[in-house]
């Protein structure tokens, strides 16, 4: 669990805001208060809940593709994968997700936690999913590390685009550590497929990333 949620975990995470970026230019998002809001209506209402709750029938659909290792089975999981990349408005996000899992199932597999058949073309939810039932974690333990670890790569990218000390960052996580647990809690049995968004503006925040004159960060 501790490796798994490492800032150190060498995905690439660091290289993304998901819209954190155009939110803080456009002024959206100015000071510690509104982040705080921000992170806490998106723990709420956005797409990473579905993603959090998805993680449940992931794991169901990797124990028997890896149990059966057949076509059949392997083919609930590609299409758990195109599902919840499908989710996703923004290309960059899409391939942030892709990047992220190819290079987390990498990881896996040099530890020696290979797929069935090798694969890496997976996004990061399943990746994810793949990591959790790898290293026996419990399924409260998968989406609560889902979870506060999204709100920590949001919290290292708010340090390098808003004043904001990395001890404050640590106050607001410390802060946000109720509401993941409360959230993994209500998540774990929830039907992803049946969960609703409302985080219209950090989608449009992430569709006009890629619009910025200037960038720190590739989403």
């Amino acid at each position: 669990m501790l490796q798994l949620v490492s800032p150190a975990l060498p995905v690439g995470a660091f290289s993304y805001s998901e819209g954190l970026e155009w939110l803080i230019q456009n002024d959206k998002i100015s000071n510690e208060s509104l982040l705080f809001n921000w992170l806490k209506a998106e723990l709420l209402r956005g797409q990473i809940r579905i993603e959090s709750a998805a993680q449940s029938p992931i794991r169901e659909a990797l124990q028997t593709w890896a149990k059966c290792k057949s076509p059949k089975t392997k083919k609930n999981v590609i299409e758990l994968n195109s599902w919840l990349l499908a989710l996703r408005d923004s290309s960059e996000v899409r391939m942030q997700q892709k990047q992220m899992g190819y290079s987390l199932l990498q990881l896996l597999e040099e530890l020696g936690h290979p797929l069935p058949d090798t694969t890496k073309n997976l996004s990061w939810p399943i990746a994810w999913g793949w990591a959790g039932l790898a290293w026996q974690l419990s399924k409260s333990e998968v989406i609560e590390g889902y979870l506060f670890s999204w709100i920590s790569n949001q919290l290292s990218a708010a340090v390098r685009l808003l004043p904001l000390g990395p001890t404050r960052a640590q106050v607001l996580q410390s802060n946000l550590l109720p509401l993941i647990t409360k959230q993994a809690q209500e998540l774990l049995d929830k039907d992803p497929k049946q969960i609703w968004t409302g985080d219209v503006g950090a989608t449009f925040a992430q569709i006009s990333h890629a619009e910025l004159y200037s960038r720190l960060f590739r989403s």
